[in-house]
């Protein structure tokens, strides 16, 4: 609270106490009491004085005591003294003490007249905080990179948001639906979808077989065309549009957090979950294995009978069963170069004559 004191011929520490109390219970801040304050004065002439009540200026200059009191109709709450003197007797802290008390009672019927008590609701120009415990692994998300979730969440909603290294958030704003939407803003950051919920969402995107919505802040999902109406939805766009407002439940999170929506289900006016008319898909039957049975193509199929005229086995055959050796080839150097000799499939007048 800040007090702003443009003129004053009297204390304006004390003027600070009575204006901060009406101004904290003007702006709802639950206070118990109001507190009220007040300045005393003394002048000192040997054995005699005189107590002085709420002082002025001059009197604050030329007098021997400033003694300020403050406290509530229960009993005094702080209390501070500056003499100028060497010191003051116990008769006279008495007199200022009960003469204090006599005029922080009047200051605060005065102030009662204005406002007795703390309104019951905080005002709507009054600063707020609000702070909001995270887990450690979700601090990244809400920051993003280079603090772009959190620059943009400020800049939307218009309301200050700090995070420390423990996950604690705090949300301060004069307006307390900033602070809601920064705060279901970052909820929606951290939290997890749960299936058969209904969320509010935005359409963010559109294609021929659907239109993504993001909800909660940071969750994308599918609404499929056939999610859209009970009735047959030829194009998305013929029910939606970007950046459009929609009421979706969750139907499914797969394993790999695909998130599947459905607006169809839920009253786009009221949010309230709707009941479910459309009949279910009939189970597709079950067309078999369409190659047969694997039995009727495994290794144990009938060949037939094994051929057994094809002689001994390969690796048992020697030299001797491949007949007779030909030696009609004469000794081989007097055959000339394989590279020399003439393929035999030339014909007979295009080989060379020797």
């Amino acid at each position: 609270m800040v007090s702003d004191i443009t003129e004053s011929n009297g204390s304006s520490s004390m003027a600070t106490v009575c204006g901060g109390s009406l101004a904290l219970m003007d702006a709802g801040v639950p206070i118990k009491r109001p507190v009220s304050g007040i300045a005393m004065g003394l002048i000192l002439e040997g054995e005699d004085f005189t107590v002085l009540s709420d002082i002025l200026g001059d009197e604050d200059h030329l007098g021997d005591m400033d003694f300020k009191v403050a406290g509530t109709s229960e009993g005094i709450t702080t209390m501070q003294m500056d003499i100028k003197v060497a010191g003051i007797t116990r008769e006279i802290f008495e007199a200022a003490l009960h003469q204090a008390k006599d005029g922080r009672a009047h200051i605060l019927a005065e102030m009662t007249k204005a406002l007795g008590s703390a309104r019951a609701e905080l005002s709507e120009h009054a600063p707020r905080i609000e702070t909001l415990q995270i887990d450690k692994s979700k601090i990244r998300e809400v920051i993003g990179t280079g603090g772009k979730v959190i620059r943009e969440i400020v800049a939307e909603t218009g309301a200050k948001v700090d995070i420390d290294d423990e996950g604690l958030i705090k949300i301060s704003s004069s307006d307390l639906s900033q602070i809601e939407a920064a705060r279901k803003w970052i909820l929606g950051i951290v939290e997890e979808p749960e299936v058969g919920k209904i969320y509010d969402g935005k359409v963010v995107t559109i294609v021929d077989f659907g239109a993504f919505v993001n909800f909660m802040g940071g969750k994308d999902g599918l609404v499929h065309v056939s999610e859209m109406k009970n009735e047959r939805v030829e194009k998305p766009t013929d029910v939606v549009s970007e950046g459009q407002p929609v009421k979706v439940k969750v139907l499914e999170i797969d394993q790999r957090g695909k998130v599947r929506l459905s607006m169809r289900v839920v009253d786009q006016e009221t949010g309230e979950a709707l009941e479910d008319t459309r009949p279910p898909r009939e189970p597709r039957p079950d067309r078999g294995d369409r190659r047969g049975p694997r039995g009727d193509r495994g290794g144990d199929r009938d060949r037939g009978p094994r051929r057994d005229d094809r002689g001994p086995p390969r690796g048992d055959r020697s030299r001797d069963d491949r007949g007779p050796r030909r030696d009609d080839r004469g000794p081989r150097e007097d055959r000339a170069p394989r590279e020399e000799r003439e393929p035999d499939h030339i014909p007979a007048f295009l080989k060379s004559e020797d």
